[in-house]
């Protein structure tokens, strides 16, 4: 499986992008938003919104389902401090269920992400284990 297709492939099967505004934009304000929106600065602010709602949806669903005691919701919220810590948190809270929110709680604050280098024999694609 090529996981550049299996993108494009759910891309393509979310359809048409709402427009960005309702109204029309003049050149000078394309100008401003391609030099807000392009700089890397944004990418990482948008990233850090993601995660947070991740953390937010995931943290109000533990707690409303009962799988996080209200006393132990300030241990969860001490993690999320910081932006390194977010991004773990999240990525930890996407690839589990709520009901393994006391998990979280029990390992407490997750590794640092860092990012994978490519081994340069590696294909181009990955393999997926069925279990």
């Amino acid at each position: 499986m090529r996981l550049d297709k299996l993108v494009d492939q759910i891309d393509t099967a979310f359809g048409e992008t709402p427009p960005f505004t309702s109204e029309g934009l003049a050149d000078n304000d394309r100008d401003v938003l391609l030099r807000v929106f392009g700089d890397e600065g944004y990418q990482l602010y948008l990233q850090d919104q993601v995660n947070r709602q991740i953390i937010r949806d995931y943290l109000t669903n533990a707690v409303v389902l009962g799988f996080i005691p209200e006393p132990d919701r300030a241990q969860l919220e001490a993690m999320v401090g910081d932006q390194e810590t977010r991004a773990s948190l999240s990525l930890h809270m996407l690839m589990s269920s709520v009901e393994q929110a006391a998990e979280l709680l029990a390992n407490g604050v997750p590794a640092r992400l860092k990012l994978l280098e490519a081994d340069p024999d590696s294909p181009p694609h990955i393999h997926l284990i069925r279990s």
